[in-house]
């Protein structure tokens, strides 16, 4: 696309704004709007100047000016405005040097595609992630000096089957949610009006479903893509949700583990390299692999503790990380298996399917930043040549104490997460695609604002755990 290509565009849907985005370090999009007559052609070399210093992550208040510069390669009508508002998502350009902003997660994402090019491997890597969320009806909280609490509800919550008013029953039971029809499952309608508006805004979706969990667990399934483009898309992905469901009086959670005692939302992340039009992770070697293949999975094996900083960035990650329960924190690989951190998906035999899922990673990570640092680990397995060991065709879950203990593990903890990543990172400063800068400036944003603030307030299970101790 160009810019010519974009303002007739514009102009053939009458849009009267320009709305542009940008992405900070946790993750969030942020804007800023225009009346479309100040997009023209310049606009995609000149950008708009913007003020980074409140942004989180970004510049400090000395030097905050930005300039923000519309990709031409990244628009669509956005379905949720009254007055007609072209969205597009911009690349952030410090305005002295006129290079792109070096904590600017989109240009990161840009630089390990560059890399991956560089590197002789592949020309082209694909992702196609699964994010899972929540979709409730009401949702409390508040945390104070004196008081902390979070209050959820959702009409479909298994909590409401004694519920006395208008209730006509058909929840599903915790654990249990997993494909059922309406009226069991509430929100096939929501989800498919979703659908939809992903469909008119560029997204091209493969299916959707009720998730496991109760209380409108969901998941829609959006195509593979190039690893800029797709976690383009991922930001997409989590605005058209959030609208639809606010549109419908709802609201829409990609917390990774909102409920206890039912499952949370991951973010299964499926990845490919290609050369030339041709896929490189087809071969005769396990479960239809390549070798290339394997030394990948060795690469994520390898590095999967570090590589959580980033793709499971949450306290609340590793709620739903948890041995033995419902997500795979053990660092094997397997085919079909989804006991597995690695899984070959073998619902095909045609090459251009064949393709590694990484299964640890959540939908509350920055795309931009988890789909690079997996490639990255993948791509230092390929170069290294990192044997994955043998693979585990069994179910970890139900294997004997001494058989699990030679099967490593991911940490247990954000922070033991964000010290994997102090400790390990060479691989990721290749090619200068995270810089040292970014990747201490991450884990102390992290630690400070997150790890610390977490630990230093009291949680709500410790008074009944403690009250009377």
């Amino acid at each position: 696309m160009d810019p010519k290509t974009v303002l007739e565009f514009a102009a053939k849907h009458n849009a009267k704004i320009l709305d542009l985005r940008f992405t900070d370090l946790p993750g969030l999009w942020h804007h800023v709007s225009f009346p479309i007559a100040q997009l023209t052609a310049k606009s995609f070399e000149d950008g708009f100047g913007i003020d980074g210093s409140s942004i989180r992550g970004w510049a400090s208040i000395h030097e905050s000016d930005m300039l923000l510069v519309p990709d031409p390669k990244a628009y669509f009508m956005d379905p949720f405005r009254d007055t007609p508002t072209l969205a597009m998502i911009g690349d952030v350009i410090d305005p002295i040097t006129k290079q792109p902003y070096p904590r600017d997660p989109r240009h990161i994402a840009r630089k390990a595609e560059a890399y991956l090019g560089f590197s002789g491997v592949a020309d082209q890597a694909f992702f196609g992630a699964e994010a899972e969320f929540f979709i409730f009806d009401n949702i409390r909280f508040d945390q104070a000096e004196q008081h902390g609490f979070y209050y959820i509800d959702a009409e479909e919550g298994r909590w409401n089957s004694g519920r006395e008013e208008h209730n006509l029953g058909y929840r599903p039971r915790y654990k249990e949610g997993y494909f059922p029809v309406p009226p069991t499952d509430h929100y096939m309608d929501l989800r498919t009006d979703m659908t939809t508006q992903m469909e008119a805004c560029g997204l091209h979706v493969e299916c959707h479903h009720h998730e496991v969990a109760t209380a409108g667990q969901a998941e829609i399934d959006i195509k593979f893509d190039t690893l800029l483009q797709s976690a383009d898309n991922m930001m997409k992905f989590k605005y058209i949700t959030r609208n639809v469901a606010n549109q419908y009086g709802k609201t829409v959670t990609f917390m990774p583990k909102p409920l206890f005692g039912d499952n949370g939302s991951g973010m299964h992340t499926h990845q490919s390299l290609w050369a030339k039009g041709k896929p490189l992770f087809a071969g005769d070697q396990y479960a239809g692999l390549s070798q290339m293949a394997l030394w990948y999975i060795g690469g994520l094996l390898k590095h999967a503790p570090a590589i959580g900083a980033f793709a499971a960035p949450t306290t609340n990650s590793y709620k739903r990380l948890v041995p033995g329960y419902e997500a795979p924190v053990n660092l094997a690989y397997s085919r079909r298996n989804r006991s597995a951190a690695v899984r070959i998906p073998m619902y095909s035999a045609s090459p251009k399917t064949k393709r590694v899922e990484f299964r640890p990673p959540d939908p509350s990570c920055n795309p931009y930043l988890a789909f690079a640092v997996m490639m990255m680990a993948g791509l230092d397995g390929i170069e290294n040549k990192i044997n994955p060991g043998q693979p585990l065709d069994k179910d970890i879950y139900d294997l004997e104490p001494e058989e699990l203990k030679k099967v490593p593990s991911l940490p247990g903890s954000l922070e033991e997460s964000l010290r994997a990543l102090e400790a390990d990172h060479k691989f990721l400063v290749k090619g200068d695609v995270f810089t040292e800068e970014v990747i201490q400036l991450w884990i102390n944003y992290k630690m400070k604002n997150e790890v610390d603030a977490v630990r230093m307030r009291p949680h709500p299970y410790e008074f009944q755990l403690y009250y009377d101790i």
